[in-house]
């Protein structure tokens, strides 16, 4: 199967998608940018391929009929295949962390240090499959969060008890997550998704009776062949890879192109990424006729928000939740993230509630985008709203309620997979550029 490849590097995300020859997107990954925009690039093309087979997956098994439940089994197929890479790279970090143990430092104590590696190690393995339970809530899907959390709790405990400092297993950690999370998960995806479908034919009853015919199924959709037929990088950190200038596209372009997609009757484009915001319009074939970005401060954007959790001592998922709940904005003065620190400590001192502050500081995020886009040519119907702030319900409210209040009805669209416009539309330029319409055309 002839796929083409769209990857956004962002300043905080790097998202891919898998587009196949009918322009159906069939695979999504992402991962945190980093500093390591190649290794980012890598770890979410392999993420947008695992997605992909899952994708195959439920097309072969839709001829299995009602032998089993479906979306219950990909589930579970998908836990236990997660499951699998954390373990791969837990095994990798701790043969990474061994590595560590040497040099003065560790000279009388290097025995105890490595035992107590291997008791930390053993004990993250034995929690690992809670981990990944149905149900199961974690914080983060990325496995530096994940190891890195129970690393700490664990780490503390066995250097106590082995009389070792503390210290030093934090030290051989910082030094080989690093490592580790700079290089994508090795081994095949096809003999982790085995193992991991032999996990749920023993666990799950309900499959049993079908096991053989499954396993037919998946093996079928395991041998078709993803190849990888032309790529184009967009985003943030697209100059840092090694591709040739027809392998690159502005993200002005490709968030016109991705939001057509998504939309076709889309004519205005709001993006609000983590380093910048774009007001984008485009034509009825997904070209770009103006844009407006925001000036080199990150202001308003996603970074801006990140900064305020920090703040606030919270997580960024928890600000919009939050948000919600006010019944009365606070009026915010700057959204100039060097001010904001001092700007929310006064008011939360003067005794504003919370959610008041958060509300209003969403309403001035949306306020400051709309002027962008009034500089590009303002709103016309209809409009999409893409980049990871388009999951905030707090910014979506705001931003409904500021066009109705200047541009009366419009049409807003809003995709679940937002995040991804740009990837989408690099993966089309890839399409195109196949077929030799390197000019942007459509077919």
């Amino acid at each position: 199967m002839k796929t083409f490849v769209g990857i956004d590097l962002g300043s905080t995300t790097t998202k891919a998608v898998l587009l196949d020859e009918d322009r159906t997107p069939i695979g999504h990954g992402i991962t945190n940018s980093r500093s390591n925009y190649a290794t980012a690039a890598r770890v979410a093309s392999q993420e947008a391929r695992v997605d992909a087979q899952f994708t195959l997956f439920r097309r072969a098994l839709g001829d299995a009929g009602g032998a089993i439940e479906l979306e219950s089994f990909l589930g579970a197929l998908e836990r236990a295949f997660r499951l699998e890479q954390f373990l791969e790279q837990l095994d990798d970090l701790e043969q990474t962390c061994i590595g560590q143990v040497q040099g003065e430092r560790f000279a009388k104590v290097a025995s105890g240090v490595k035992s107590s590696l291997g008791e930390v190690f053993q004990r993250l393995r034995n929690e690992a499959p809670d981990l990944y339970a149905p149900g199961a809530k974690r914080k983060s899907d990325f496995f530096r969060d994940i190891a890195g959390s129970r690393y700490h709790n664990h780490a503390e405990e066995v250097a106590r008890d082995a009389g070792i400092p503390y210290d030093l297993l934090l030290n051989v950690y910082d030094k080989s997550i690093i490592e580790v999370e700079n290089r994508p998960p090795a081994g095949e995806l096809s003999e982790k998704f085995r193992r991991a479908l032999g996990r749920v034919l023993k666990t799950e009853a309900s499959v049993k009776s079908a096991a053989a015919d499954i396993q037919k199924m998946i093996e079928r959709a395991l041998a078709v062949d993803l190849e990888e037929t032309y790529l184009v990088g967009t985003g943030y950190g697209r100059v840092t890879l090694p591709f040739s200038k027809e392998h690159i596209r502005s993200e002005i372009l490709c968030h016109g192109l991705g939001a057509h997609l998504m939309y076709p009757k889309t004519r205005t484009v709001l993006d609000i990424g983590g380093q910048d915001t774009k007001g984008i319009q485009i034509d009825g074939s997904g070209i770009v006729e103006n844009f407006q970005m925001n000036d080199r401060c990150a202001a308003g954007c996603g970074r801006y928000l990140g900064y305020i959790a920090d703040e606030m001592n919270m997580g960024l998922h928890e600000l919009g939740p939050l948000a919600m709940q006010s019944d009365k904005p606070a009026r915010i003065n700057s959204t100039c993230t060097v001010f904001a620190g001092a700007e929310l400590r006064d008011r939360l001192s003067l005794g504003e509630k919370r959610e008041d502050i958060l509300a209003g500081l969403h309403r001035a995020i949306i306020l400051r985008a709309i002027s962008i886009i009034s500089r590009s040519g303002g709103i016309t119907n209809e409009f999409t709203f893409t980049g990871g702030v388009a999951k905030n319900e707090a910014a979506v409210r705001e931003l409904r309620k500021v066009i109705k209040e200047n541009y009366g009805e419009v049409v807003i669209n809003i995709n679940p997979d937002s995040i991804y416009t740009g990837a989408l539309g690099a993966a089309e330029f890839a399409r195109r550029a196949h077929l030799g319409q390197a000019d942007g055309s459509q077919p």
